[in-house]
């Protein structure tokens, strides 16, 4: 029995590592781009020269082609590259700002706007509110490319092209919150609605205090999604705005060459951080909103 019992263990052991072994290495191959650009970013530039040396030097007849080499950990590790572009480059800074500016613009927006529509598509029913949803989901499965030609047209009529908020005002209307927060609504039982409204409690009072407490975290998620994709967002600046001062730091990309390539390095890892850190802290709302967005009616 004893024995039996320690077969058992080692099985399980055996197992477990397997599955973790399995599970590693998609991890590592995914994680080994952002390895590859912090690695860079603290390279000295006469390092980065003679392993970027075949990228950027034409090839002379009869030369051997050679591959570009890496190493993950520098020889020569420098901070020089950062230096540089946090403080002697001030068109970074600018176009931080615009995506910060508008990333809160557009979240701001969409709880103003996604928010009540979810809340009325959820909880009051009525003959062509299902239908006037689905409209919604189908909506928010065309993509940009679709959208784009007739979007430009309404923001041309409107005289908002070539400003912020050419790119602002259609994500404020953008189809995916409602749809995440809808799903967070109707996970909240109905009957909760029609006890609180027999005891008394107006429209008003359901939708603060029941409705939002309860339904946060179709909220949160949808903010944080929405964070993520217009912190990212290249089709919409490109496609709306002609002024590259009003670009976010997505389209920030350097010419680059061996001298550039660890200022391009440093540009792109502090690009990822505010979008690392907004997804780890709002990991388990996007949970929630993967199990909303699958709820059936």
């Amino acid at each position: 029995m004893k024995e039996t019992k320690i077969n058992l263990k080692i099985t399980e052991n055996i197992r477990k590592g397997v599955s973790g072994t399995v599970l590693l290495l998609p991890g590592l191959l995914v994680a080994l781009p952002v390895l590859l650009l912090i690695t860079g970013s603290v390279m000295d530039q006469y390092e980065l020269e003679e392993l970027l040396q075949p990228l950027f030097r034409e090839r002379g007849a009869g030369e051997a082609f050679r591959y570009i080499s890496w190493r993950l950990v520098p020889d020569f590790p420098s901070f020089a590259s950062y230096g540089k572009l946090l403080f002697l480059s001030p068109q970074f800074f600018v176009l931080f700002w615009n995506s910060v500016k508008m990333v809160l613009c557009i979240l701001a927006g969409q709880l103003l706007v996604g928010v009540p529509a979810a809340w009325a598509f959820a909880v009051y029913q009525n003959r062509f509110g299902k239908l006037l949803f689905v409209l919604y989901v189908v909506l928010m499965l065309l993509p940009f490319q679709v959208t784009m030609l007739s979007s430009y047209l309404v923001l041309n009529r409107l005289s908002l092209l070539n400003t912020q908020n050419a790119v602002i005002l259609p994500a404020v209307f953008s189809t995916f919150p409602v749809f995440l927060c809808y799903g967070g609504f109707r996970a909240i039982p109905m009957q909760l609605f029609e006890a609180a409204r027999v005891d008394g409690a107006t429209e008003r009072f359901l939708f603060f205090r029941i409705g939002l407490p309860l339904g946060k975290s179709g909220i949160l998620s949808a903010l944080v999604l929405g964070f993520l994709e217009y912190w990212n967002m290249m089709e919409q600046p490109m496609a709306f705005l002609d002024d590259k001062a009003l670009w976010p730091l997505s389209l920030y990309l350097p010419e680059i060459t061996w001298e550039r390539a660890g200022f391009a390095f440093c540009a792109s890892v502090i690009t990822l951080i505010p979008a690392a850190f907004v997804f780890i802290l709002g990991q388990d709302y996007l949970e929630q909103g993967i199990i909303y967005s699958g709820l059936k009616e």
